[in-house]
């Protein structure tokens, strides 16, 4: 885990506690059927993926900028021209994550962490990271949309590890069921007290 990425804050004090439980997490992975064989299949996409991130981050950032509706978040509220600094700082932080998702470590800090992301994306903490003027909060229908075009654009860099293809099949299985997870933990700023 990298820690001189601005507002990268994995296994750091200052982090709220989430507010599931890891038992609670633990049956929401069983509810996804994601088991010991996924982590094994995401920490195998790791050394695949560790010298791509910046290549599978440009299909990624392609693909928000050719999206009016998504470049909108990352806009200057005043203009609504994209906020380039901002877009780097982002950037940097997703790469890691990426690494992150294929390091497969599901504890309190991994936990912890899922939570202030959801913060980063919901009007709680959206722009406080970076301190930025830009959009308040991400519209919550677009989070679970972008799972589709994110693990989905992912699977051909899983295949460029000279690994068989049930093996990528199920890399790229276990990134979907990941990624599934992650989205989930990071709607819960979004549900109403008690609903999550």
């Amino acid at each position: 885990m990298s820690t001189s990425i601005l507002g990268y804050t994995y296994g750091q004090p200052q982090l709220a506690h989430s507010p599931i439980t890891l038992q609670e997490l633990e049956l929401l992975k069983q509810a996804l059927l994601f088991g010991d064989e996924d982590v094994r299949y995401l920490r195998m996409s790791h050394d695949v993926l560790q010298g791509r991130t910046e290549e599978i981050l440009d299909v990624w950032y392609g693909f928000v900028a050719s999206h009016p509706q998504l470049v909108y978040y990352f806009g200057k509220k005043q203009g609504g021209q994209p906020d380039g600094e901002y877009l780097a700082a982002v950037r940097k932080r997703f790469g890691q994550w990426i690494l992150d998702t294929a390091a497969a470590n599901y504890d309190q800090k991994w936990l912890d962490y899922q939570y202030e992301i959801g913060r980063r994306h919901h009007r709680t903490a959206k722009n406080v990271t970076d301190g930025v003027e830009s959009a308040d909060n991400i519209s919550f229908r677009y989070i679970p949309a972008l799972i589709y075009p994110i693990t989905t654009t992912l699977k051909p860099f899983l295949a460029k590890g000279g690994h068989s293809a049930d093996d990528v099949d199920k890399m790229h299985q276990a990134w979907v069921k990941s990624v599934l997870l992650q989205v989930i933990l990071w709607s819960q700023p979004y549900v109403k007290d008690g609903d999550f």
